[in-house]
Order: C-alpha cells, then sequence, then structure tokens
C-alpha cells in the first residue's frame, strides 16, 4: 500500500508523544503498544505517516531526549520487537513511520560518556558565557576540573561533531533504523551540532541568549559545518527504496537560513515554526503564508506546516479558544505542502496550566521556570472512570471526558470529525495537497484563498460577520454558518467553484 517516493511533499504527518498517547500495559506511561493498538484510529483519522517522539532507552531527563541507546527500545515503552510490529502493521494501513533522532547530544548515561571518551564531547578546561536553553551555565564541571558542554540540561552533554567517530556512529544508526523499516527521521536540534570554531563568548546580552524554537544568531546555532553532515546523510537516505526522508527541527534567524537545510543533497524538509508563532490574524497569516511559500520555491521543496507540537502551548489555549484553533486549523490542511499535527489537537485538547509543580517534570521548569508538561498530558480515550488510563504519569482533567475520543466519535460537530472530513476532503479534492494558491480581495481581516482547480478557502479572522460574493458550494466549514450566507468570525469555509 506505499508507493510514491515522493510522499512526503504533500503528507499530513501526526506527531506521536508515546509517553502520553495510549497505555496498553496500564502503568501510567504510554506505550509502542499503545500506539499499535490505536493504528485503526489514526487510519480513521486519515493521517499519512506518524512521528514518534524519542523511544529510546534513556533515563528520561528530558522526556526521552536524552539518549543512552539509540538502537534500543526503553522498557517503559517496550522492545524492539515491538518496534517492528508497530512498522509492520502501521505499513498494512499505509501509514508509514518516521522517528525521532537526536544527533547534538546524548544522555550523560550513554556508555561514551560513562566511559569517559571525553574526546566524542564538548570538554575545555574553562567555562565560556554560553547559556543552557534550559536556563543557567551551558557547563558543568567534573571531578578532575573540566567543563563539559550541554546546552540543554546536564544531563545531556553536546557531542563533539568534529570527532569522525562521531559521524560514523550517526551513519550507522540511520541504516540501523532504516533497515528496520521506518520512511524518515525527525532531526531534533538540526541546526545545534557545530559550533563555531574556538567556541567565542556570545558577549553581553539583554535576557536569554537562545530561546526554544527562537530564531537568535549565536555561535552554537545554524553554523555552515552543520550542512557537510546532511550532505554526509542523503545519499544513505536515497540508497534505500520507498522514498526515505528527513525533516529539520532547526531553529535560525531567517527564512533564507532555513531554506538551505533543504535541498536534493541535504534534508527534504524544515519545520515551519513561523506559522505556529502566527497571531490570530489575516495580515499575521498571510505575511508567513507568502514568506514560507517564496523561501521554499528558492529549493524547489514544499514547506510544511505546523500548530501544535510537544514544545509549545497547544493551538487552543495559544489562539484563545476552540473556535479560533478550529479554523486555524482549516487554514492550514489547505495550504499547499505537508502539515504536522500534534497528539490531541484533533480531540480539540486545551494546554493544561494548572499542573502541580511537584509534578512537572520538564527540565526547563526546574532551570528556568519555564514549563512543557501542560501540552504532553496524557489523551483521553473513554469519557467515564479514568478516562482510559491507571494512574497516568501526568493527570487528565476531568473536564476532558467530553473531549475524549469515545465522547467524540458520534458526534458529527465534534473537532475530531471535522479533522476527520478535513483529511479525507484533502485526499480527495484535486486542489489540494500539492501545487499553488492565489490570493483573492477580502477584507482587511479577512483571508480568501483560491487552490486550482475549484476550491476557495475564506478565514474570517475580525469580530463582525462577512458576506463574501464567491459563489460556490460549501464543503466543509470550521463552525456553524448561519442561513443568511455570512462567514462568521473566527470561521474557516471551504467552498467549492
Amino acid at each position: 500500500m506505499l508507493g510514491n517516493d515522493d510522499w512526503w511533499r504533500d503528507a499530513v504527518v501526526y506527531q506521536v508523544y508515546p509517553r502520553s498517547f495510549a497505555d496498553a500495559d496500564g502503568d501510567g506511561m504510554g506505550d509502542l503498544e499503545g500506539v499499535r493498538q490505536r493504528l485503526g484510529y489514526l487510519s480513521r483519522l486519515g493521517v499519512d505517516a506518524i512521528w514518534l517522539s524519542p523511544f529510546y532507552t534513556s533515563p528520561m531527563a528530558d522526556g526521552g531526549y536524552d539518549v543512552a541507546d539509540y538502537r534500543d527500545v526503553d522498557p517503559m515503552f517496550g522492545t524492539l520487537a515491538d518496534f517492528d510490529a508497530l512498522v509492520t502493521d502501521a505499513h498494512a494501513l499505509g501509514i508509514r513511520v518516521i522517528v525521532d533522532l537526536v544527533p547534538n547530544h546524548s544522555s550523560d548515561q550513554h556508555p561514551w560518556f560513562r566511559a569517559g571518551l571525553r574526546d566524542r564531547y564538548i570538554f575545555r578546561d574553562r567555562p565560556n558565557d554560553w547559556e543552557s536553553i534550559f536556563g543557567g551555565p551551558a557547563w558543568t564541571q567534573v571531578e578532575d576540573g573540566q567543563w563539559y558542554l550541554h546546552l540543554f540540561a546536564p544531563e545531556q552533554p553536546d557531542l563533539n561533531w568534529d570527532n569522525p567517530e562521531v559521524r560514523a556512529e550517526f551513519r550507522d544508526i540511520l541504516r540501523f533504523w532504516l533497515d528496520r523499516g521506518v520512511d524518515g527521521f525527525r532531526v531534533d536540534v538540526a541546526h545545534g551540532m557545530i559550533k563555531a570554531e574556538g567556541l567565542p563568548d556570545v558577549g553581553q546580552k539583554d535576557g536569554p541568549q537562545a530561546e526554544m524554537l527562537g530564531d537568535e544568531q549565536v555561535p552554537y546555532f545554524d553554523q555552515d559545518g552543520v550542512h557537510d553532515i546532511y550532505r554526509e546523510w542523503r545519499p544513505i537516505l536515497d540508497s534505500y527504496p520507498g522514498g526515505r526522508m528527513a525533516v529539520a527541527e532547526a531553529w535560525v534567524s531567517s527564512p533564507e537560513r532555513l531554506a538551505r537545510y533543504v535541498g536534493p543533497d541535504e534534508l527534504h524538509q524544515a519545520f515551519n515554526f513561523e506559522f505556529m508563532m502566527a497571531d490570530f490574524h489575516a495580515k499575521s497569516f498571510r505575511t508567513v503564508i507568502e514568506k514560507s511559500l517564496r523561501e521554499a520555491d528558492l529549493v524547489g521543496a514544499p514547506t510544511t506546516w505546523v500548530l501544535s507540537n510537544h514544545d509549545k502551548p497547544r493551538h487552543v489555549t495559544r489562539h484563545g479558544s476552540l473556535a479560533r484553533a478550529r479554523a486555524a486549523t482549516l487554514l492550514m490542511l489547505a495550504l499547499p505542502g505537508s502539515a504536522y499535527l500534534y497528539n490531541g489537537e484533533e480531540l480539540g485538547l486545551p494546554e493544561v496550566l494548572d499542573l502541580p509543580d511537584e509534578l512537572r517534570q520538564d527540565p526547563a521548569f526546574r532551570r528556568r521556570g519555564e514549563s512543557r508538561d501542560g501540552c504532553r498530558v496524557p489523551l483521553p480515550w473513554t469519557s467515564s472512570g479514568d478516562l482510559g488510563w491507571r494512574d497516568p504519569w501526568l493527570p487528565i482533567p476531568a473536564e476532558w471526558a467530553r473531549l475524549s475520543a469515545e465522547a467524540q466519535e458520534d458526534d458529527p460537530g465534534s473537532t475530531l470529525n471535522l479533522y476527520r472530513a478535513a483529511l479525507k476532503l484533502r485526499k480527495q479534492h484535486p486542489a489540494l495537497g500539492g501545487g499553488t494558491l492565489a490570493w483573492l480581495d477580502s477584507p482587511k481581516d479577512v483571508l480568501a484563498i483560491e487552490r486550482t482547480p475549484g476550491l476557495v478557502v475564506v478565514l474570517n479572522t475580525g469580530e463582525q460577520p462577512v458576506r463574501l460574493d464567491l459563489g460556490g458550494e460549501v464543503l466543509l466549514s470550521s463552525g456553524p454558518l448561519p442561513a443568511d450566507g455570512t462567514i462568521p468570525p473566527d470561521t474557516t469555509v471551504w467552498l467549492q467553484r
């Protein structure tokens, strides 16, 4: 069922945060078997691929992004046999599997670090002024007085990519998972492996030197040498059949810099975080869309669209309401390129803002007071009892019973069924997926887009209903439409002309 080597160009990819998706063994932690048991749900949703956040052997100092063994599954999540079964079953349903790759840093429990192989990490006699993304200094001192670099938590020492053994190791890791049938990789901190020569100070700055998903220019991110790594990786990906791909999580200073990660000799895609950061306003969305498409055209690759992920507050909360979140989703799914969904957004889940401090596990909270735990709360599957979990690792709000997959299943107006309808139309309509768009004249608070052939998309971000004489049949709307033919505020409509 898996043809088309260019599948990633217009794919809808669903991010699974394994710890919070579904729990098959009842220990309160999501696992790979839980994902496998819910593949039917994902197939009915209509996604083309799943992206699994890290499930590797890890002490979980940073939610699995501190990897101790890149070639095995942490017992919390299952076994390699569970992973193989998941891939087999996903492929049988026509769903591809993307896995996270974490090359900037390992766990301090990785055999290399524990064995004291310092040439594979970044050690020096004196620290410079670099700061951790999670807050505080980016250096920790060891017993003999030297310091090691960790751009994230102290338990995540940065690897030394000037060492050819590090490069060879990751080429082998790529082949290990490709041989097991994975269809692609999401490259974590793809801009971070190479540091400026001599490790120069950043210099005095007001506020943090760099932020999660930020665009600051600093000597430890987005150095030109990182592209040599991807030019080593691309022939490996291309040597496997079936359209194997890689997408970069790269925080860079401009779309022009981001475009450099993508091309026939580097990576296939890079995440477009500007769309996620856009305000809920027609002008903001249009500015980001135009800019993103223009820069993607420079390298002949499709852009990606993202509204939520495991690092930022869910867009129901960020945009201020479920109505706005649904409207933004229909806009995103109508844009040319590929779309990445985050588990639970199809249920309309909000950010959980009132988790007790003692339950928060994000290292950014402990070091900087900012927490990503609120978007990582386990998904509600049932509308009664324990909502599908036994003693979940983070508490699920009781009011989520009405947002559960079970509660929304048979409700034609539910957010779950809106996503299903949108993804079904996206597969069926010849104007959706790849291609181009044209802007139609509209009031300042309204976006009107034409996708050829025959589809018009209208988003009203204003405070009053609008009437546009566009004609056509309503295929889908993010919210109820009145009989007078107007489009209410915070609503997106797909029209067939």
